[in-house]
């Protein structure tokens, strides 16, 4: 009998600018930090809380985690298969 599967996670995909953050990181500790808030989103991606803004675009959701010292801006998508982060701050 085959093992069930888990929820389906949402795919995380990088901004240009994210890219550009997650390049400058050099410290394990808190590459390690910035991978367990990328799971977090990517089984949840309503975990953030949604930020003020009107409807004309996509909604921005932060998502802070206080013991990692880890802070994403990101949106998702419609279908909610793939997470978009836009801001990385470890």
């Amino acid at each position: 009998m085959p093992a069930p599967h888990g929820p389906r996670r949402a795919q995380v995909a990088l901004s240009d600018s994210a890219v550009k953050q997650l390049d400058a990181i050099t410290s394990e500790a808190e590459l390690h930090a910035l991978d367990r808030a990328l799971v977090v989103i990517s089984v949840d991606p309503d975990a953030g809380e949604l930020l003020p803004g009107d409807s004309s675009g996509p909604r921005l959701r932060q998502y802070f985690d206080d013991v990692e010292r880890v802070r994403l801006l990101y949106w998702v998508t419609a279908l909610k298969t793939v997470v978009v982060v836009a801001f990385i701050e470890v």
